[in-house]
C-alpha cells in the first residue's frame, strides 16, 4: 500500500467512525425521549439529522476518491466497499431514529395507553446490536459481528409480540387508537435497526474475512458451511 493511500484510508477510517457515534447517539436519545416522554430530548434528535445527512455525504465522497484516485485491491478495496454500504445504513439508522423522536414528540403531549409494551426491553437489544455492530467495525472483530447477526431473531419476536399486544390494546381501548399505532410504528422502527445493524455486521465479516454471508443461514455465519468439506 502506498503511502497516499494508508494515508486516505486511515481518513475514511475516521470519518465513518464520527459517523457511527454520532447516529449511535442519535438513536439513544430517541429511545429515552420515548422512554421519559420528552418533546424536547425527541426535537434535539430531529434538529440533528442534518448534520448525519452531510457526514454520510463526506463518507460517500471519500470512498469515491480513494476509488478513483489509488484503485485499492483486496483489503482495502474490500474495506472501502464495505464503507460504502456501512456509510448508508448508518444514515438509514438516523433516519429512523428521526423517525422515533417523531412519535415521541406526539406521544409526549397524550397519556400513555395502559397495555404491556417491552419498549425497555426492545430498545436496549436493538442498541446493544448497533454498540456491538459498531465495535466489530473499530476493532476489526468478525467473531463479535456474527454474535450480531444471530441476535437479531430476539428483536423480531419482540417486534410480533409487539403487534399482538397493540392489536388487542385497539381492541381495549379503541379510543387509545392513535398512540398505539405510534407505539407500533416505534416498534416497527426499532426492529429495522437491528436489521441494519446486522446489515453493519455482515460487511465488517466481508471486511475481516473476505467472505459474503447475507442470505445464509444463521448456522452457517456461526459454525461454517460444513456441507462444503
Amino acid at each position: 500500500m502506498s503511502l497516499h493511500l494508508k494515508r486516505e484510508i486511515e481518513n475514511l477510517k475516521k470519518k465513518i467512525l464520527s459517523l457511527s457515534a454520532v447516529v449511535e447517539e442519535s438513536v439513544r436519545q430517541a429511545v429515552e425521549s420515548v422512554e421519559k416522554q420528552n418533546e424536547a430530548l425527541a426535537t434535539r434528535v430531529i434538529e440533528a439529522d442534518p448534520n448525519i445527512d452531510y457526514l454520510e455525504v463526506e463518507v460517500e465522497e471519500e470512498c469515491l476518491k480513494i476509488l478513483a484516485l489509488y484503485q485499492p485491491v483486496a483489503i482495502d478495496l474490500r474495506f472501502v466497499v464495505a464503507v460504502l454500504k456501512i456509510n448508508d445504513d448508518l444514515e438509514r439508522i438516523g433516519d429512523l431514529a428521526v423517525n422515533i423522536a417523531e412519535r415521541a414528540a406526539f406521544l409526549a403531549t397524550k397519556n400513555k395507553p395502559n397495555i404491556l409494551f417491552e419498549f425497555s426491553k426492545m430498545a436496549e437489544k436493538a442498541q446493544i446490536m448497533l454498540k456491538e455492530s459498531l465495535d466489530a467495525l473499530v476493532n476489526m472483530d468478525s467473531a463479535l459481528a456474527q454474535r450480531v447477526c444471530t441476535a437479531d431473531d430476539e428483536v423480531d419476536a419482540l417486534n410480533r409480540k409487539m403487534y399482538d399486544q397493540v392489536k388487542a390494546g385497539i381492541r381495549n381501548q379503541p379510543e387509545n387508537l392513535e398512540c398505539l399505532i405510534h407505539l407500533l410504528s416505534i416498534s416497527r422502527h426499532l426492529e429495522r435497526i437491528a436489521d441494519l445493524a446486522t446489515n453493519v455486521a455482515e460487511d465488517v465479516i466481508y471486511m475481516v474475512e473476505g467472505e459474503i454471508v447475507r442470505h445464509k443461514t444463521e448456522d452457517y455465519k456461526v459454525l461454517g458451511d460444513t456441507d462444503s468439506e
